[in-house]
Formats: C-alpha cells, sequence, structure tokens
C-alpha cells in the first residue's frame, strides 16, 4: 500500500534559480563563463537575488576567499562594463548590474563589519587593476545620474551609492577616498535642481550629502565641504531645503494626528496607554523611532546652515510642493497599494509648518518634550546648533525680526502640575525672532530636573544672548512680553540656587549663573537700544526687586565659594561675583526708595501698580559700567562638538544601512512605477521580448549544463 505524501512535507525541493546555481559556481571558484563568450551578457538579463549573493560573499572563510577572489574582481568588473550607457543601451543588463553591485558590496561590507580582522575591503579592492575599475565606477555612476535612462536606473544608481558611503563607520572606509577624487557633487545638484528628479530621489541625495561632508572634514580638504559652504544655485539651494522641511512638516502632522486621536478616545484607553508606556523602553518606543530618523536630515540642515550662507535665504521660502519625500522611513512598500486620497480625512493646513524656519521650530517644540533618552537629547542638542548657526548670521536675524514678515506658529508645550495649558496652541501671529523666544522660554522653565542637562541650557541661553546682541547692534525694538523671559531666567537662577549641592558635584553652575545674570545686565545697560517702550524698563526693575531674595542668596552662595581654597570653578565664581554688583545695586536702592514709600502711606501690602510707580520716579542711582556684554564667542564644530558629530554621523549611517538594506532587497524584485511610465510602452515590449528571449536561452543552457 503506497503512503500518499503530504503536500509542503518538504519532499519536493524547489528548483534553484539559475542565479543562484552561478553565484554558488563563482563563489567556489569555478569559472562558468569558460565555455560560453556571451556568458555575462545573458547573465545581466537575469532577475538578481539580493540575499543570495550578499549570502555567498558574507560567509567566505579567509581561505575560500583567497581562492575565490579572482572571481569576484571578475563580477565586479563585468558588473562596471554593463555601466557604461554609451556602450550598454540594454536598459534591464544596467539596472540588474547596479542591483548586483548593491548585493556584492552588501556582502563584502558585512563581512567586514562582522570579522574586523579579516581586511576583506583592501584584499579586494586594495591594487592598482581594481583602482581604476573604481574610477571608472565613479564616472558612470556620475553618467546615470545625469544621462537619459530609465527612472529605475538613476534610482538604483543612488542605492548603490548609499551601500557605498554606509558600509562601514565612515573614518575606516576605503572608498570614500574615490568619491572624494571624482566628486559627485554637480550631479547631485543637477538633482535637486529639476522637482521631478527632487522629488524622486531628493531623500537619497540630501542624505549622501550630509555623510559625503562627513567624511574627514577637519583632517584633510573635503570637496563636499568646499563645494557645499560655496553653493549658490537659488533651485538647488531651495530643492535642498525642501527635502528637509517636508520630512520635519510629516513628522509635526504625524504628531497632531496623535494628539488628535488620543483626544478623541475615552478616558479609559488613555489611562491604559498611559500605564502601557510605562512599561516599554525609551529608546524602544515609536516616538523616540520617529525622532532619531531625523537625525539624517537634521544633521543635513545643520551643515547647509553651518557652511553656506547663501541657504540661509530659503529658511522662510513657503514650500509649495507638498508632497513628502520617498525616504525609506517613511516611504510605503513597493508592494502596497496605493491610497485611496478621496477617503482621506480633511486636515486644518493652518495647524502644520509653512517653510522651513517654522518646521524646525515647531519640531523643536515636540522633541523637548521627550528628555528620558539619550537619543532625543541628541537630536535636540543638534537642533540647539543648528539654532546657534541661524542666530549668529545677519541675514537671518533681519528676516526675523521683520514685523512685515510674521507667522502663526504652533509650538507644543509639555504638560506640567504647576501650570495650566492653552487649549488653543495655535499662537498668535507674530515675527520669528518672538517665536524663537517663545521656544526658548519654553524650554527653560520645562527642563528643571534633577538629571539636569547643563549643556542644553547653555546652548539655549547662548542663543536668547545672540539674538538681543543683533537687537542691542541694530537698535531693533521687538515687542515681546519680555517678562515672560525675565521670569524664566530668574526661576532657572532659583533652581540652581535650591540644588547647588547636587548639580555643584557634576557641573559648572557658576558659568552657567554668569550667563544668564550678563543677560539681565544687557538689559539694565543696553535696554534702551532695544526695548519697545519706558515700561519695559520699569518692568525690569520690578522683576529684579520682587525676587530679590534670588539674587541675595546668589550672592550668599558666591561668597561662600570665594573663601573655598580648593573650588575647581573659582574664576567663574569671581566673574559672577562681579557681575552682580548691578543687580545688587538696584534691589539695595529700590528696597530702600520702596520702604520709604510704605512708611510714608502707612501700607503693608502695595500693589504691582503702586511699585511701579515708585520705580518710575526714583531712577537716581549710579550702575557701574560693564564692557563685554553684547560679544560672544562665535559657533565653531571643533574641537568642542567633534565627538559629537562623528556620533551622531555614525548613527545615521547605521539607521540608513539598515532601511537601504531591505529597501534594496524589495526593489530588486518590485520595478518601480517610474520606470514604466517614463520607459514608454513601445521600449517597454521591446525589452520584455528581448529579456524572455535571452532568458530563454540561458535556462535552456543551464538544464544542459545541470543535467550533465
Amino acid at each position: 500500500m503506497t503512503s500518499r505524501k503530504r503536500s509542503g512535507s518538504g519532499s519536493t525541493k524547489r528548483p534553484k534559480e539559475k542565479v543562484v546555481y552561478i553565484y554558488e559556481l563563482l563563489c567556489r571558484g569555478e569559472d562558468p563563463s569558460a565555455d560560453s563568450p556571451e556568458f555575462w551578457n545573458e547573465f545581466f538579463l537575469l532577475q538578481p537575488n539580493f540575499e543570495s549573493l550578499e549570502d555567498q560573499v558574507s560567509k567566505l572563510n579567509s581561505e575560500q576567499l583567497q581562492l575565490v577572489k579572482p572571481n569576484l574582481n571578475t563580477l565586479f568588473q563585468k558588473c562596471i562594463e554593463m555601466l557604461d550607457t554609451e556602450k550598454e543601451d540594454h536598459p534591464k543588463r544596467l539596472v540588474n548590474s547596479l542591483q548586483t553591485l548593491c548585493s556584492l558590496f552588501y556582502g563584502i561590507y558585512k563581512k567586514c563589519n562582522t570579522e574586523p580582522s579579516s581586511n576583506i575591503l583592501n584584499e579586494i579592492f586594495g591594487h592598482e587593476t581594481m583602482d581604476e575599475w573604481l574610477k571608472l565606477l565613479m564616472q558612470y555612476c556620475n553618467r546615470i545620474l545625469l544621462g537619459d535612462v530609465t527612472e529605475n536606473a538613476r534610482f538604483m544608481c543612488l542605492k548603490l551609492l548609499l551601500v557605498l558611503v554606509t558600509g562601514t563607520d565612515v573614518g575606516q572606509n576605503v572608498l570614500f577616498e574615490y568619491l572624494m577624487m571624482h566628486s559627485l557633487f554637480d550631479a547631485f545638484v543637477r538633482l535637486l535642481s529639476d522637482p521631478t528628479f527632487r522629488t524622486q530621489h531628493g531623500h537619497d541625495i540630501v542624505i549622501l550629502l550630509t555623510i559625503l561632508v562627513n567624511y574627514r572634514k577637519h583632517e584633510a580638504t573635503n570637496p563636499y565641504v568646499v563645494q557645499l559652504s560655496i553653493l549658490a544655485d537659488e533651485l538647488a539651494l531651495n530643492g535642498y531645503g525642501q527635502m528637509i522641511s517636508q520630512s520635519l512638516i510629516d513628522f509635526c502632522r504625524q504628531y497632531m494626528q496623535s494628539l488628535n486621536n488620543v483626544q478623541s478616545s475615552s478616558w479609559f484607553s488613555s489611562l491604559s496607554n498611559m500605564v502601557g508606556n510605562m512599561f516599554v523602553s525609551d529608546e524602544g518606543c515609536e516616538r523616540v523611532q520617529q525622532i532619531k530618523a531625523n537625525n539624517g536630515l537634521l544633521l543635513a540642515l545643520y551643515e547647509a546652515v553651518h557652511l553656506n550662507r547663501n541657504f540661509i535665504t530659503t529658511l522662510a521660502h513657503t514650500q509649495a510642493e507638498s508632497s513628502a519625500p520617498p525616504s525609506p522611513s517613511n516611504t510605503l512598500s513597493l508592494t502596497q497599494p496605493t491610497p485611496d486620497l478621496a477617503n482621506a480625512p480633511i486636515i486644518d493646513m493652518t495647524q502644520y509648518p509653512t517653510n522651513l524656519l517654522v518646521a524646525v521650530f515647531q519640531y523643536c517644540s515636540i522633541v523637548m518634550q521627550d528628555n528620558k533618552n539619550e537619543s532625543s537629547i541628541a537630536n535636540l542638542k543638534l537642533c540647539f546648533l543648528i539654532l546657534t548657526c541661524i542666530s549668529e548670521d545677519q541675514y537671518a536675524n533681519s528676516m526675523m525680526h521683520d514685523n512685515n514678515l510674521t507667522f502663526k506658529v504652533m509650538l507644543h508645550r509639555a504638560q506640567m502640575r504647576h501650570r495650566k495649558l492653552n487649549i488653543d496652541r495655535v499662537g498668535k501671529s507674530q515675527p520669528l525672532a518672538a517665536t524663537l523666544l517663545d521656544l526658548l522660554v519654553e524650554f527653560i522653565v520645562s527642563h528643571l530636573m534633577k538629571k539636569f542637562p547643563m549643556e542644553l541650557y547653555l546652548l539655549c541661553i547662548g542663543v536668547i544672548h545672540r539674538i538681543l546682541c543683533y537687537q542691542k547692534r541694530c537698535r531693533v525694538r521687538l515687542n515681546y512680553p519680555w517678562k515672560e523671559l525675565w521670569s524664566a531666567l530668574i526661576g532657572l537662577l532659583r533652581f540652581l540656587v535650591n540644588q547647588e549641592q547636587t548639580l555643584v558635584k557634576k557641573c559648572n553652575i557658576f558659568h552657567l549663573s554668569l550667563q544668564v545674570v550678563n543677560i539681565f545686565n544687557l538689559f539694565i545697560t543696553f535696554g534702551d537700544t532695544f526695548l519697545a517702550t519706558t515700561n519695559s524698563y520699569d518692568e525690569l526693575y520690578y522683576e529684579l526687586n520682587r525676587e530679590e531674595k534670588v539674587f541675595t542668596e546668589i550672592h550668599a552662595m558666591v561668597l561662600r565659594y570665594t573663601t573655598m581654597p580648593e573650588c575647581e570653578y573659582k574664576d567663574d565664581v569671581i566673574k559672577l561675583l562681579n557681575a552682580l554688583v548691578n543687580i545688587l545695586a538696584i534691589v539695595k536702592h529700590f528696597q530702600n526708595k520702596i520702604k520709604e514709600w510704605l512708611a510714608e502711606q502707612g501700607l503693608s501690602t502695595p500693589t504691582e501698580e503702586q511699585i511701579l510707580d515708585v520705580v518710575r520716579k526714583n531712577y537716581d542711582l549710579t550702575l557701574k559700567l560693564q564692557y563685554s556684554l553684547d560679544q560672544y564667542e562665535r559657533y565653531a564644530e571643533a574641537p568642542l562638538h567633534s565627538s559629537f558629530f562623528q556620533a551622531m554621523v555614525r548613527d545615521v549611517v547605521n539607521d540608513t544601512r539598515k532601511h537601504i538594506y531591505g529597501y534594496v532587497k524589495e526593489a530588486v524584485s518590485v520595478i518601480p512605477e517610474q520606470e514604466v511610465l517614463l520607459a514608454g510602452v513601445g521600449t517597454t515590449t521591446a525589452t520584455a521580448t528581448t529579456t524572455s528571449t535571452s532568458t530563454s536561452a540561458v535556462t535552456a543552457t543551464t538544464t544542459s549544463t545541470s543535467s550533465t
């Protein structure tokens, strides 16, 4: 009695793909092209198997590698030959060779990362013959990016370049030298300048530029740094900015939608989500991953603002293109159906940013609320460094202080027990400088915690100082409620005094206190040049007297540390003591006047207006002239922030590598729709026919070989 075989039992093996069989031959050291002069032409008509080739290469040991190295070199060279668009007119071969190179390089890099001692990169590419081929690869990539090719070929070319620059740590990647010798910067600029190409490839180009700019930027001349710093093409700069702003706007939109979903859900589900989030690791939660995914484009924004003054002009440009860029982190799967836009919910666009600067402000307000993990703190530090570069630029400041250029910006504020949030989160229409000050004030009042972010506070206070220096220098009178800033700064000083015993062991609280006190001194000494009304001076002196206890306690703390012989912050302690002179004189003067007035009037609890009246009538005091209040040290990346940016670039490289692997593997089996649309029906039909015929020939050869 014969037993029936169960379906799916594994008794019948799935036939091996022809291309996989060839990979195995190559990785065994055999030459599959020995008896077939047309082998390689036919081979590149076969659909590559990304996973199989990457796996075959990555599992080679050192002995096998020596045996297989000639075959890998041959495969590499044949792939490059197929990239010559002047000789090779078959789009299928061009795309397949690019995909094969992606898989080959990915497998080599994977082995390089898992076995650092293998030195496979130098073994395969570290000789003169391969040196010429790598130079040729860069030339062909440049030709493909700018040439008359299908969009699928251009798409895969950019993915190949991303595989090259993200394969391993930037400083250890020897292939970067070829990208330095044969710069692709002009090709990137051309693509960014074209609206169609920018929409399809802009995200990849911006990420590529960002990584290339950070290759040994402080050790040797980097052509991408030089070219980015002098780029004046307005279309390219606008395209560069659009890629960044669209990503940030998309992030803000997702955040708003999540808020709306929470508000519309029941109290029970909200409570369940809150309790559930308590048991989720900070680094693994969805919000943190979304924030981390923006590191690459934020780093791109930093490099543009830091290196190129021309880019500043694009910050306030209204974005006309509303579609999000096709990035690895926010793109639909190639196999997913197109969503039905007819049934999409109607969105109030007034809630979302309209230009890059507004998008950065709103993005910062969201990131500020997440301060429990290192990823978000690093992301926020990068935001503050961007704001530092912007606040140092003359044109950016003039634009932000322009009363004719006003925006309604939704700044998100953290929920805290001691304050009630305004339900209407959209602020009033005001200059962007006022919005920036609102953002910085919000940071000051919402991050007073035991795990004190000293570096972030120094950056925040530094941005405020730069804005005030611009106003004083250019005599710009911004109509702003300065009382909110003064209250926030005094609250910060109060926190530093109260937490002195804890904080002084971890950080230099005297340096931060000095920066805050000097901002008050700037108002006291030069306020007449930039305060909008004379009443602002009265309110400043009122606030100093109302909070006189804080300044008295700081003075007492400073005096105590001046007598300590082993105080490591002695210089800053002395500077802070000198900086307090005028504030203490103002407090002492007006406290005496107020006491005299109260005695004359027979009152014990005066109103705010009565105190203000006393202040207005008693400005007869002499203050000490303090120098260099409107001076600051210009921002410099090295050496202070070099290690931070190295870590940030490493994160961007690792994150891009993870996404690019899945994206290229998926693209191997599904040709994007753009190729069909742009290639034309006739070309596509002809290509399909040719491919079918040629592939059949290869298959027949394979069957014969396998049978033998």
